[in-house]
């Protein structure tokens, strides 16, 4: 399964790349980026320790926060990664108990550094010495679920042959800034120290990017500007050698140029809002070290394409934290409210600041393990944010062309009423559902028939099996089954005829499914038309041809329990604030279909992630034909009851 996608993903980098735009390897050539970098001794991304104007300015409860975490930590005892808790994966799929000792230990080692550069007594010191030696003592930085990737891995890492996933430049990033910040105090403890984050930092991963390749590189995936940002900031951090600084930067905007040549021009995250915190947003990580460490002449910012990247996080908003989540996504995401307001202020646009100031508090710099770099910049960042307006966006529609991902609201800026989010695209997308012709409906910000997601990542969603998982095939989305047949995966199983247009109060989506089912399907034709009348509610149109007479069901996924009592009406209730039920409609011709409903049964391991998101309850609604039909047309609305 993996070597298959990646062969794909090696196509579509061929074929992208025929009109490639090159753009940040461009800037400077590798001989320019040695007199234009800031050389190691004289660069400063962040105030020293020593710079207590600065770090005594820190609001009052990130201080509060980190010193009480820190004082918790003071007798933390830094865990081991036994051989048998790293073969949970190979061996039952498991990868949670692995990560979440490796996870704890990075998170530690960021909160008791940054705590001591709150309080510089020195009180800490010994504590982020040992996560040092424990971090740099493990056997592999990477996690286990990515040791499958590894040229020599199975199960345990082959540790002569190191290799560089997420986590692992995760890690290094943390070992820089500590070296950054405690250069001279780590040195008075002892001169190992420093000596040993350099060795394990060239051996594990300044070596390994230089002279292995590594698929993430070649790739417009999110590995790519995550790693990326990370090896950017940590070699510029560790490595004096001014000619080999130059070097990694020079190949890290390769890598980041084979990510950014093939992305959508639309800007459209195929992964979802959560992906596009590690993919677009790191991006932008990337960009503003390069920014800092030439002195402000690295500036891309004006490029369309990278605006288009930056303003997709805020055009895809359903709810107060509720977004599109097709694929993989979460339905839920929080945004890092400072960070996205840095990138809006970069690219000069409004409604991102706008978006970013409203979901600016401080939990971005206390909250999460990772993307380091961003809690460091941020933290020392006092200037106050502009006012650029109240209130969220919210667009009115939305269509990313590229993409094929359409939403349509009631109102722009406000989250009443219906909210409509549809999908063309190909059953080969990142972190890929069988989900051609999926829908998404939900009213007054809160969901009410939903893609479900993805649960808990176990071995088997990155295997062959990933498609026999209930919540990654057709048969679990808002698309139809014709002939009892699903939706295969694989990139020509796709959306055509894309067609989209809005006029007066309604938002319309055609589009063809045929392609998007095996041949077996027999179908001539099927078009399903989407179409969001503002103020009214949503209309779902199929009109089809088999090759011969046959059946077909509508499949709708919700979390309310459906009321079928009814014909020809599926009630749903949401109760609301006020202690009543929010009623709502799906009405459909009873004499051409006929209505059922299952409850799922969440009790596999990829489960967990589900009942996390969704509750304990999820529904598959099932409109089934009620008699073979070679063509015809039906109609599906959603209203509010």
């Amino acid at each position: 399964m993996m070597k298959r996608i990646i062969w794909c993903l090696f196509v579509l980098l061929l074929v992208n790349n025929l009109d490639a735009q090159r753009l940040l390897s461009s800037q400077f050539t590798k001989e320019e980026l040695k007199d234009v970098l800031i050389p190691r001794e004289a660069w400063t991304p962040a105030p020293g320790i020593d710079d207590r104007q600065i770090w005594d300015q820190i609001a009052k409860p990130v201080r509060e926060h980190y010193l009480s975490e820190a004082e918790n930590l003071l007798d933390y005892q830094w865990p081991s990664l036994p051989a048998t808790t790293t073969l949970m994966f190979v061996r039952d799929g498991n990868r949670s108990i692995y990560d979440s000792i490796t996870f704890s230990k990075r998170r530690a080692l960021g909160t008791l550094l940054i705590a001591e550069l709150l309080e510089n007594e020195g009180r800490f010191l010994d504590q982020i010495t040992n996560g040092i030696w424990s971090i740099c003592e493990e056997s592999s930085w990477c996690v286990s679920a990515h040791l499958q990737l590894t040229p020599g891995g199975s199960g345990l890492p082959d540790v002569s042959g190191p290799w560089v996933d997420l986590f692992a430049a995760e890690t290094v990033n943390f070992l820089a800034w500590a070296d950054y910040f405690l250069g001279e105090k780590l040195d008075a403890i002892s001169p190992q120290i420093r000596k040993r984050i350099r060795l394990e930092s060239n051996r594990r991963i300044f070596t390994p990017l230089l002279t292995i390749p590594h698929m993430w590189m070649d790739f417009a995936m999110n590995w790519n500007p995550w790693i990326c940002s990370n090896w950017i900031s940590s070699v510029l951090l560790l490595e004096t050698d001014q000619e080999i600084r130059a070097k990694h930067v020079a190949m890290a905007l390769t890598s980041l140029d084979n990510f950014l040549d093939p992305y959508p021009d639309d800007g459209g995250c195929d992964e979802g809002p959560g992906y596009w915190n590690a993919a677009g947003s790191s991006l932008f990580e990337s960009l503003e070290v390069l920014n800092l460490a030439t002195n402000g002449r690295y500036q891309v910012f004006d490029d369309p394409k990278i605006r288009n990247i930056g303003s997709y996080i805020y055009k895809v908003q359903l709810g107060e934290r509720y977004f599109i989540n097709f694929a993989d996504a979460s339905p839920t995401y929080t945004p890092a409210g400072k960070w996205i307001y840095r990138f809006g202020e970069r690219i000069n646009d409004p409604l991102m600041m706008q978006f970013g100031l409203y979901n600016a508090d401080n939990s971005e710099l206390t909250g999460g393990t990772f993307h380091f770099n961003r809690k460091i910049l941020l933290l020392t960042e006092h200037k106050l944010l502009a006012e650029t307006g109240t209130g969220l966006p919210l667009p009115a529609e939305v269509w990313f062309p590229d993409i094929q991902v359409m939403l349509a609201r009631d109102q722009a800026g406000s989250m009443d009423g219906f909210c409509l989010a549809a999908k063309g695209g190909h059953n080969q997308e990142s972190h890929n559902h069988n989900d051609v012709g999926n829908f998404i409906v939900y009213h007054d910000g809160k969901p009410l028939l939903i893609d479900v997601g993805s649960g808990t990542y176990t071995a088997r969603f990155f295997s062959a099996e990933r498609y026999s998982i209930w919540m990654t095939n057709s048969a679990h989305h808002n698309v139809p089954l014709i002939n009892g047949m699903q939706q295969p995966a694989g990139l020509d199983f796709k959306a055509t005829e894309v067609s989209y247009s809005r006029k007066g109060k309604k938002t319309v989506l055609g589009l063809e499914l045929k392609s998007a089912y095996p041949a077996d399907a027999g179908i001539d034709t099927w078009i399903r038309t989407f179409t969001h009348t503002r103020g009214k509610g949503i209309n779902l149109a199929e009109s089809f041809e088999l090759d011969q007479p046959g059946t077909f069901s509508e499949i709708l996924m919700t979390t309310f329990r459906p009321d079928l009592s009814t014909p020809g009406e599926i009630v749903l209730r949401r109760p609301a604030k006020d202690g009543t039920d929010q009623e709502f409609s799906i009405q459909y011709d009873d004499s051409l279909l006929k209505a059922s409903f299952q409850a799922m049964p969440l009790d596999e391991p990829e489960d967990i992630g589900i009942i996390q998101k969704w509750g304990p309850k999820v529904y598959r609604i099932e409109l089934k034909s009620k008699i073979s039909m070679q063509k015809g047309e039906i109609e599906i609305e959603i209203l509010k009851r």
